[in-house]
């Protein structure tokens, strides 16, 4: 059982991409950054938001209809938080299983080749923390590495993450509600095909490419 409610049946404007949106969350009532971007994000026409922690808590994955939902989407999104530099435990159970050999990759997996992929991600360290002289050594897209070259093995265009550091403070200090216009205006530039892809694919992060793309749209 989805913890959100189904999208709404009609739509103002048909989407000229469709963004399925796999949220992965074990305490999503807790959530002070991921469920705010869910919830926005279920509004937002043209996208499938599914959260994975709802839809499966006996951790038992319908590999069948997610690899449906996957057929019948050109967007696809991992949102979550960082956990151990890489997803939380369900959303890797999600890719060893759908993911197959002949769906996914292989001479004959074709499924997901074109399809736009990238993770959305909260992190509760600050930005300095990722980088090769902070405390964790490495920037956000080099820890997400196993996620790249996953989606390029599927043939996929992956672009960079997108991400909300220092998490843990962003309410307090009133950095969310402007994360979240960035968020909704990153879904409708997919949607609409209005984002440059090659130029956001060579950012380190999806948000130091939105923010100059915005820009020159709006001049």
């Amino acid at each position: 059982m989805n913890r959100f409610d189904e999208p709404p049946a009609t739509q103002a404007v048909p989407p000229n991409r469709r963004i399925l949106i796999l949220l992965a969350h074990p305490s999503l009532e807790r959530s002070e950054i991921n469920r705010p971007l869910a919830e926005a994000a279920r509004e937002v026409d043209g996208v499938t938001l599914v959260d994975l922690y709802a839809e499966y808590p006996d951790s038992q994955i319908d590999i069948d209809r997610e690899q449906q939902r996957l057929l019948a989407h050109d967007v696809i999104i991992f949102l979550h938080p960082l956990y151990w530099y890489s997803t939380p435990a369900l959303l890797k159970e999600w890719q060893d299983l759908v993911l197959e050999y002949g769906f996914a990759y292989g001479a004959k997996g074709t499924a997901l080749h074109g399809k736009c992929f990238f993770s959305a991600l909260s992190a509760g360290g600050p930005e300095a923390a990722y980088r090769a002289d902070g405390f964790n050594h490495f920037t956000i897209r080099e820890l997400l590495q196993p996620l790249e070259q996953m989606a390029n093995l599927c043939g996929m265009v992956y672009l960079p993450p997108f991400c909300l550091f220092g998490a843990r403070t962003a309410v307090e200090e009133g950095r969310l509600a402007r994360h979240v216009d960035n968020w909704l205006w990153l879904l409708a530039a997919l949607r609409d095909d209005r984002l440059d892809v090659p130029a956001a694919q060579r950012a380190p992060q999806l948000n130091s490419a939105l923010g100059r793309q915005a820009d020159r749209l709006a001049d």
